[in-house]
């Protein structure tokens, strides 16, 4: 078994379309939550969501006809997966495209192609609905677009967890070059599902934020809070075997020392509320990561804003950490991201990495009253400088999806 690093990063998001951007937003508690601009929510309850502005495919793209067949997810996915991959210098190094992998995965897929095309199908009939249609929708699209992109001919494949799909990804792709099966994996994952289909089916479901006020969107961890805001984006991380990235001489952002994968096999939507499948996912982490009783950890929470899962995640960190839970560097990014869905648990993991580099800890914004059942450190509103060794990211998602990884500074 070896060692696994991190040598490239990639972000599309709410705060930033780039890791510069994304972590002076983060850092500095950019809000990324706004009225929803993507179509006519006049008729809907929720009236808030998380978009990615003033988004330019062209830049990503040698030509209009790719951008044509490719869904927003996709490209979402191949704009991230550029910038992690001139980030890490790998295509410019001797390498085997035959250990070249790519593990994107997305919660929904296409689901603005669905859309358009169901409409098409109802209004114009079935030779009017598009024959890109089907290759628009599926969810392993990013991950092939990707691979054939930049020659990626090693393990290759998606992953759909709903909201765990790209920890799971980064995890799964952690293991695959830890046992010697690949040299290289770009991991991640995007998600584009801002639209009234999707946003109804949320809202029905009673998960999302019924505020109007974009500051009081997305609380995770405060009594406020009532729901999720959709957002969207892509989150990539070029995962390398260490032997590789040292002989090439690449520079090492960070390394990843832990993964864990369970369920709670309790309910489609509703965590555990004793949190049993997140107590083992991060016990699990922190056991495998090696991470001693003295060492200064950030914990890039799940914290969705949901009643439940605010709470059930602090009872794990609890159950794992005991006393020393209150001793931890904890904060939900989502308050500015609002939830990225697919994509969350890769810009998270990437939001840890910075943290490490950087020595500071985002923050919880917009976080007013504190709840009797979530009493940890949240980092409210304002980032903080921290010797941080470690951290953990959790991601916790419908299904009973449980996925933490961990990460070590470098």
């Amino acid at each position: 078994m070896c060692r696994v690093v991190v040598t490239g990063m990639g972000v599309i998001s709410p705060v930033g379309k780039s890791v510069d951007e994304f972590w002076e937003s983060i850092e500095s508690g950019v809000c990324g939550i706004d009225t929803i601009h993507r179509f006519d929510a006049s008729n809907l309850k929720v009236h808030l969501d998380a978009e990615v502005k003033d988004f330019e495919p062209k830049k990503y793209y040698d030509s209009m006809q790719e951008i044509r067949k490719s869904d927003l997810f996709m490209q979402y996915a191949m704009a991230a997966s550029k910038e992690a991959v001139e980030q890490s210098g790998f295509l410019e190094s001797e390498y085997d495209p035959e250990r070249f992998g790519v593990y994107i995965g997305s919660g929904i897929g296409g689901i603005n192609s669905t859309l358009r095309e169901a409409n098409k199908l109802a209004e114009k009939g079935p030779e009017m609905v598009s024959p890109f249609f089907v290759p628009m929708m599926i969810s392993n699209m990013a991950s092939g677009s990707v691979s054939i992109k930049f020659g990626a001919k090693g393990p290759t494949l998606p992953i759909v967890t709903a909201c765990a799909t790209s920890t799971h990804a980064v995890g799964e792709a952690y293991r695959t070059i830890k046992h010697g099966y690949a040299d290289a994996i770009l991991a991640g994952g995007s998600e584009a599902s801002i639209n009234e289909l999707a946003m109804a089916g949320f809202i029905n479901c009673q998960a999302l934020n019924l505020s109007e006020n974009p500051m009081e969107g997305s609380l995770p961890f405060d009594k406020r809070r009532g729901g999720f805001v959709m957002g969207e984006g892509a989150g990539i991380l070029m995962l390398e075997a260490y032997e590789h990235a040292k002989a090439r001489g690449a520079k090492i952002l960070a390394e990843v020392v832990g993964y864990a994968n369970t369920s709670d096999a309790y309910h489609i939507t509703a965590p555990d509320p004793e949190g049993a499948g997140a107590i083992r996912a991060i016990r699990n982490v922190v056991e495998e990561a090696g991470i001693g009783d003295t060492d200064e950890i950030y914990v890039n929470a799940h914290g969705t804003g949901t009643h439940l899962n605010d709470a059930m995640e602090t009872k794990a960190l609890k159950a794992v950490f005991g006393k020393r839970a209150y001793d931890l560097h904890v904060s939900s990014t989502k308050s500015m991201t609002g939830h990225m869905m697919g994509a969350t648990g890769a810009v998270e993991a990437i939001a840890s990495v910075l943290a490490l580099q950087h020595g500071t800890v985002p923050p919880t914004i917009n976080y007013k009253e504190v709840d009797e059942e979530c009493d940890l450190n949240y980092t409210p509103n304002t980032a903080v400088k921290a010797d941080l060794k470690y951290a953990i990211s959790t991601s916790l998602g419908f299904g009973g999806h449980n996925a933490c990884i961990a990460l070590k500074k470098a």
